[in-house]
C-alpha cells in the first residue's frame, strides 16, 4: 500500500480507460451503425498518435506550466481536454453516415491525441517517481490501474449500450475520468534529479542522438516492435470476432472483459512477483512463450463457434498471460530510458510498441476477411516467433536483468 504505487495504480487507470474507446466501444457501434468490417479495420488508424507521440514528447521535458509542476501540470489540462474529446464523440451519430462519419472519426482522433499525449507525462511521471529496483513491481500496478480503466469501458461500457443510448454511454465514461483528475491534483511531483532541458538541443536532440548512438539500438528497436506483434494484431478486431461469434454485447461484457479483468490482475501480480525473482530478461522469455500459447486459443475458439466455457478459458489465459508479458515488456523499456529525458526516449520507445496496434492492425480486417478467423489467428501466432528469436540478443537467458541506463 505504499504511497507512490498507489498513485502509479491511479494514473495507469488514467491511461487505460480511453485506450478501448477508441478500440472496443467505437468498433461496437461503427458495427451497429452499419459500417463495414474492412472499414472498422481502418479506423484503427485513428490510432496513429500512439506511434508518433515522440514528435511532440520534448514539449514536456522542455516546458513547465505555471502551476503543479513539470508532469502534473501538464497532466491535468491534457486529462480535461481529453475529457471533453471523449464527450463529443458520444455527440455524433455515423449510423447517419457522410458526415457524421467523419465527425464520429475526427473525435476518435482527438481522444487518441489527448490519451498519447497523457501517456507520455505519466509514463515520464513514473520513471520519475519510482527507483530503478521498483520498476518491476511499480509497472504491475501501473497494469492493474490500466486494467482497471480499461475494464470500465469494455466492460461497464458495452453493458451499458445494452440499456443506454451510445450518446449517454459516452458521457459516462467522460465522468469515470474525474477521479484521474482528482488524483492528478493531490499527487506529488516527482523528484527533479536530472535537470529540464534548456533549449531545441538539449530538448529535441539530445535525447534522440544520445539513444541512436547506443550499440545495436536499431535491433533494440526492431525488437520492441516484434515482441508484441502477434498479441496486439489477434486484439485488434477481438470485438468483431466475439460478435460474429454469436456472443451478445451482455456476455462479451460480463465473460470476456471481467473474467478478462481478473486473470490480468493475478497476471500482473505474478509477472512483478516473477521479476523481482528471476530478473526482466528471463521474464521476457516466459511470458513471451505463454503469449504465443493464449493466441492460438482463439483460433481454437474460432472453430468451436459460441460457448461461453471455452470463451471463459481462453480469455482467461490470453489476460494472464498478456498482463505478465507487459509487465514484463514495460520495466524492459523503463530500465532503457536516461532519467535526463525520460518523456522523449520513453514516448519513442512506446510509440514503436504501438505501431503494431495501429499500423498493422488496420489490415487485420482485410486479412479477417480473406483468410477467415482461425487461419488469422494462426497467422498471429506465428507472426510472434521473430520477437523471441531476438531475445537472445536483448535478454540473454543467462543475464537476470537488463542493466537499466540512468
Amino acid at each position: 500500500m505504499n504511497k507512490r504505487f498507489m498513485i502509479t495504480f491511479a494514473m495507469g487507470m488514467a491511461s487505460g480507460l480511453p485506450l478501448l474507446i477508441t478500440i472496443t466501444l467505437m468498433q461496437a457501434w461503427a458495427k451497429e451503425a452499419g459500417i463495414s468490417l474492412k472499414s472498422i479495420g481502418l479506423m484503427a488508424l485513428v490510432g496513429l498518435p500512439y506511434t508518433l507521440k515522440f514528435v511532440w514528447a520534448p514539449i514536456f521535458d522542455r516546458f513547465s506550466l505555471p502551476f503543479l509542476g513539470r508532469r502534473r501540470g501538464w497532466l491535468l489540462v491534457i486529462q480535461l481536454a481529453l475529457f471533453g474529446a471523449i464527450i463529443a464523440m458520444g455527440m455524433t451519430h455515423p449510423d447517419q453516415g457522410g458526415s457524421q462519419i467523419t465527425l464520429f472519426v475526427l473525435a476518435g482522433f482527438l481522444i487518441t491525441f489527448f490519451s498519447a499525449s497523457q501517456d507520455i507525462v505519466i509514463d515520464a511521471y513514473r520513471r520519475e517517481d519510482l527507483t530503478d529496483p521498483e520498476l518491476g513491481l511499480g509497472s504491475s500496478y501501473y497494469i492493474y490501474g490500466y486494467r482497471v480503466g480499461m475494464l470500465v469501458v469494455s466492460g461497464g461500457g458495452l453493458i451499458l449500450a445494452d440499456y443506454l443510448p451510445w450518446n449517454q454511454v459516452f458521457i459516462v465514461m467522460g465522468l469515470c475520468l474525474l477521479p484521474c483528475i482528482f488524483v492528478t491534483i493531490i499527487a506529488r511531483e516527482p523528484p527533479v534529479q536530472e535537470a529540464a532541458p534548456r533549449n531545441f538541443k538539449e530538448s529535441v536532440l539530445d535525447p534522440f542522438m544520445e539513444f541512436f548512438t547506443r550499440s545495436g539500438v536499431i535491433w533494440m528497436l526492431l525488437f520492441i516492435l516484434l515482441y508484441k506483434v502477434g498479441d496486439n494484431m489477434a486484439a485488434a478486431l477481438s470485438t468483431p470476432f466475439y460478435l460474429d461469434l454469436g456472443f451478445s454485447k451482455t456476455e462479451i461484457g460480463t465473460v470476456v472483459k471481467l473474467v478478462g479483468f481478473w486473470a490480468t490482475l493475478v497476471g500482473s501480480f505474478m509477472g512483478g512477483v516473477i521479476i523481482l525473482r528471476v530478473g526482466i530478461n528471463r521474464s521476457l522469455w516466459i511470458f513471451g512463450f505463454l503469449q504465443m500459447f493464449s493466441t492460438a486459443g482463439f483460433a481454437l475458439l474460432a472453430k468451436a463457434g459460441h460457448n461461453i466455457g471455452l470463451l471463459s478459458g481462453v480469455i482467461c489465459f490470453e489476460n494472464l498471460s498478456a498482463g505478465m508479458g507487459t509487465a514484463a515488456f514495460v520495466a524492459f523499456m523503463a530500465a532503457m530510458t536516461n532519467k535526463k529525458f525520460t518523456a522523449t526516449q520513453y514516448a519513442l520507445l512506446s510509440s514503436l510498441m504501438g505501431v503494431p496496434r495501429v499500423l498493422i492492425s488496420s489490415s487485420t480486417g482485410f486479412l479477417a476477411e480473406g483468410m477467415g478467423w482461425f487461419s488469422f489467428f494462426i497467422l498471429c501466432t506465428l507472426i510472434a516467433l521473430p520477437g523471441m528469436v531476438m531475445l537472445v540478443k536483448f535478454a540473454p537467458w543467462r543475464e537476470q536483468q537488463t542493466t537499466p541506463h540512468n
